[in-house]
């Protein structure tokens, strides 16, 4: 079979009923809090369970205090600090760790850990304690942070708006304020995720991305056989943020079928954080959706919410006039942000951002649990131990994100997705697993382009293939009527798409 295969299918009139749907024509005046996130410099990840790795002590400066993410197993010596390099790429990585291994809690960020089940690593600090200047003398190892959010940190609760264009915060001064550092080198050209952009010039040079920043290395998430698929669409969502940079959004089409997504996903990020600075309304990202992103609804709002994230408010402010029952899966990236780039605390700690509703929180979770799936880099057995660290109130939203990233896209085999399936039901939250499936299905189905990991994907955890898993969306959504907006509405979507697969497992 090829490695993807591109589905000619004539829409129905029930797909073309609801996808035809004008972006103008959703209600306005949704009035959303914003704040600014938390702990800007903390982004962390998993440690490499195939790599063996030792600590260099820091000679010079012994007084200095860190914290670093604990390994589950063994307990270090105290008085020892040190600071963590980054992990060994080239080691062999161990084999994947038995589905009987017991793993506990939730990791303490204080405290330094041995080995996790065989391996040794190190633990980084963390990043949202201020800490004075470090010897220059100091002996240290470690990995620059590419992800790094600047501006003042808002880990200590306090709340506040932010409105582009005011005296205190000017265009520039956001613009500062979300840039990344350039820790990469230019773009590769024989890199299929990538494209040779014309990097724009003035203030809109400052929110160029560099391919370098999808890298899981830095991050710490865990390695595995399945690395490359996940960096590989994590440089190509940067490429569309670029193209979209560089008004060269038309050359996104030149890239792979199956990557095309993910660039359109930053696509809607660029013009999300274009049309929020200058106040539009919205204006590119409706020309987007209505235009050539008109066949990846999904993923380009689901970009929105990193743009929100960037800009440090909460989604649905600033942007008027998208799909009115998609817009909700701005939370969804939200979600994925957070857990990306403050890992440690969203992750490690389990902490969701403030000033969100049940329904927000809900959405925010899906997207936690797509990014969970990037960070224990497809792992099934990893994946399943992960969430089951979390509270029971929020793995059922969880378990809905982990089925959307591993249909679509993909990086396990089928008897991995079958015996996740199987870890989903003894944790009761079988039909979360299927909805959040169904969703990748129906993502991809309206492109029109459907992987063989999408194919493989569907029967494993929806128990139907892709057409029908697909086809539940739209009946759920169809149910609701074409005024369907809210956020209620949303999740009464969600919930019709788990009855449709409970009715299909009963009659079956």
């Amino acid at each position: 079979m090829s490695a993807e295969k591109t589905l000619d299918r004539t829409p129905d009139v029930s797909r073309d009923s609801f996808w035809d749907i004008p972006a103008e024509k959703t209600l306005a005046g949704h009035d959303t809090h914003h704040a600014g996130t938390s702990s800007h410099g903390a982004e962390t990840g998993s440690p490499d369970h195939g790599t063996e790795q030792t600590r260099t002590p820091n000679r010079d400066a012994e007084g200095a205090e860190r914290t670093g993410t604990p390994d589950r197993r063994t307990e270090a010596a105290p008085g020892r600090r040190t600071e963590a390099g980054p992990p060994n790429h080239g080691t062999e990585i161990s084999p994947p760790p038995n589905r009987s291994t017991e793993r506990t809690g939730t990791p303490d960020h204080g405290t330094e850990a041995g080995p996790n089940r065989g391996t040794e690593w190190t633990g980084t600090s963390d990043h949202g304690t201020e800490t004075g200047p470090s010897n220059r003398g100091t002996e240290r190892t470690g990995t620059p942070d590419h992800g790094t959010e600047t501006g003042t940190a808002h880990d200590t609760g306090k709340t506040g708006t932010e409105t582009p264009g005011t005296e205190d915060d000017s265009a520039e001064a956001i613009l500062n304020a979300i840039q990344e550092p350039d820790t990469s080198d230019a773009s590769d050209a024989s890199d299929p995720a990538e494209l040779v952009l014309t990097r724009p010039g003035g203030l809109i040079n400052l929110l160029w991305k560099n391919p370098g920043q999808a890298d899981f290395g830095p991050r710490r998430f865990r390695l595995g056989p399945a690395r490359e698929r996940l960096e590989t669409s994590g440089r190509a969502f940067l490429t569309g943020f670029n193209a979209m940079l560089a008004r060269e959004v038309d050359r996104i089409d030149d890239l792979p079928e199956e990557l095309r997504g993910f660039a359109y996903e930053g696509a809607g990020m660029a013009c999300a954080n274009l049309d929020i600075l200058t106040i539009t309304g919205g204006r590119r990202l409706r020309d987007l959706l209505n235009g050539q992103g008109m066949r990846y609804p999904h993923l380009i709002h689901m970009g929105t919410g990193w743009a929100y994230a960037r800009l440090h408010m909460r989604p649905m402010w600033g942007i008027r006039s998208v799909h009115p029952l998609l817009r909700w899966l701005a939370f969804d990236g939200f979600g994925f942000h957070q857990g990306f780039f403050l890992t440690d605390r969203t992750v490690g700690r389990q902490r969701t951002a403030g000033l969100m509703d049940r329904t927000q929180r809900a959405i925010f979770d899906q997207g936690l649990g797509r990014m969970l799936w990037f960070h224990e880099c497809a792992g099934v057995d990893d994946v399943v131990l992960r969430i089951a660290e979390f509270p029971a109130g929020r793995r059922a939203d969880l378990w809905s994100g982990v089925g959307l990233a591993a249909t679509y896209v993909g990086g396990a085999s089928a008897a991995d997705l079958e015996w996740m399936a199987l870890a989903a039901t003894e944790d009761g939250f079988r039909a979360h697993l299927a909805q959040g499936s169904a969703f990748g299905c129906a993502s991809r189905l309206i492109s029109g382009i459907v992987p063989d990991h999408t194919v493989a994907a569907a029967p494993a955890l929806c128990g139907v293939e892709v057409d029908e898993a697909g086809g539940w969306t739209d009946t759920a959504l169809i149910a609701l009527g074409h005024n369907a907006h809210s956020g209620d509405h949303y999740q009464a979507w969600r919930a019709g798409i788990r009855k449709a697969w409970a009715r299909r497992n009963r009659d079956s």
